[in-house]
């Protein structure tokens, strides 16, 4: 197969907004599984960790659709700066405090927290601008960069992380997260003014009635809110990176530095299925494809708790990204192309609730159920619980199986 530049690359502001978010995912997977490690070193505690994710669900769910009104009513790119800045000071307060030695658990998790307020507002803002930077036909393959973007950070950062670690100590990783922020905040400076479609007399606004209509869209829109639930429950299921730091010490018995290629390992799964798909001008069958990665996403979460050695945990965890980078992919750009762009904002933050509900409830869920069962059983028992989802799903909404992707485009968007 002859390599192409992706259409979505040929695009300036794109190109600029993707190299800025490679940069800073590094940082942010950097600073996750550097968290992980850190509270598993304050105590031994399973759940603790399960904290982790409390801390970020929780702020998500209070003020997620109000993001999702405020990017549909604001302009996106200056809620970013804000945001972006707001999360560099966040990462930059668990640099000093842990370099100062007074960093505490109640400290991490309120950073955590306040970290995740800023995402509610980030993430619906950040998703409702990549329209607006590309023309409809090449959406597809901009989702498909993105994520291609988000693993290969997700693969850098959490090697790093061990490394960081390892050579220079916690708070470096914090300190790095904190200084890769102003890679997106320059590269959101060098665009320029990105012009959004407010709706017209539907123009949004920050009110009760404006959140009200973006949940309704969704509920009247069986393919969307599909993905949306079957997001939710295969992530709960199979969410155990929280653990990680449990089987790489007590299971696997390796070290730091194997923890942090074993955090990287779901990500270069996923960099390899977003490469080969970057490179496919149209996908057929999405619908199928998307519910059959799903189970070969449950499928390779039970391996992984079988998993007795380094490199078949590592295997495991390949496909288990190869299987969830397809599914982005492709509900991502179901949810875009599927949505009007003045209501773009609100449909991502409601998404949002679910996409980080999902894997953030299912680290409290995975904690607790390590700490009753173990963690191979947790684990184990999520992959089996995300097979089932897959077939609830597709007998409560059929037509996500008979979704092909060439159905008809709800709205454009506007871009050069």
């Amino acid at each position: 197969m002859r390599l192409i530049i992706p259409p979505s690359l040929r695009h300036r502001r794109y190109r600029l907004l993707w190299f800025g978010m490679m940069i800073s995912i590094a940082g942010t997977q950097m600073q996750i599984w550097s968290i992980f490690w850190h509270i598993r070193t304050l105590t031994d505690q399973p759940i603790a960790l399960g904290g982790v994710g409390l801390a970020r669900i929780i702020p998500v769910i209070f003020f997620s659709l109000i993001g999702g009104a405020v990017a549909d009513v604001a302009n996106r790119r200056k809620v970013m700066f804000i945001t972006q800045t707001a999360l560099a000071l966040g990462a930059l307060a668990l640099a000093m405090l842990t370099i100062n030695g007074r960093i505490e658990l109640w400290q991490i998790y309120a950073l955590t927290a306040l970290q995740a307020v800023a995402i509610a507002f980030d993430t619906p803002a950040r998703q409702s601008l990549v329209p607006n930077l590309v023309p409809p036909r090449d959406l597809p393959n901009a989702f498909s960069m993105g994520s291609l973007a988000f693993q290969t950070g997700a693969i850098v950062g959490p090697a790093l992380s061990g490394l960081v670690i390892a050579y220079l100590g916690q708070p470096y990783t914090y300190l790095i997260n904190s200084i890769s922020y102003l890679a997106v905040i320059l590269a959101l400076l060098l665009m320029g003014p990105v012009e959004q479609d407010m709706g017209g007399e539907k123009r949004a606004s920050i009110s009760l009635s404006s959140i009200r209509e973006g949940i309704q869209f969704i509920i009247g829109q069986p393919i969307i809110l599909s993905t949306m639930v079957l997001d939710f429950f295969a992530t709960f299921f199979s969410s155990a990176n929280t653990l990680m730091p449990i089987f790489a010490r007590d299971i696997l018995k390796v070290g730091v530095v194997e923890y942090g290629w074993l955090s990287s390992a779901q990500s270069i799964g996923a960099v390899g299925a977003a490469l080969v798909m970057s490179q496919i001008k149209q996908i057929q069958r999405q619908g199928p494809t998307f519910l059959i990665s799903v189970v070969v996403f449950g499928v390779a979460t039970i391996f992984f708790g079988l998993a007795k050695s380094f490199w078949l945990a590592m295997l495991a965890l390949i496909f288990v990204g190869a299987a969830d980078s397809v599914s982005t992919i492709i509900r991502n750009t179901i949810r875009q192309l599927q949505t009007p762009d003045y209501l773009r904002g609100r449909m991502t933050s409601v998404n949002q609730i679910f996409f980080m509900g999902g894997p953030q409830l299912g680290e409290v869920e995975a904690g607790v159920a390590a700490q009753i069962f173990g963690a191979p059983i947790a684990v184990i028992s999520g992959g089996v619980g995300c097979i089932l989802a897959v077939v609830w799903i597709a007998r409560r909404w059929p037509q996500i199986a008979r979704y092909n992707g060439d159905e008809p485009i709800r709205a454009g968007a506007i871009a050069d």
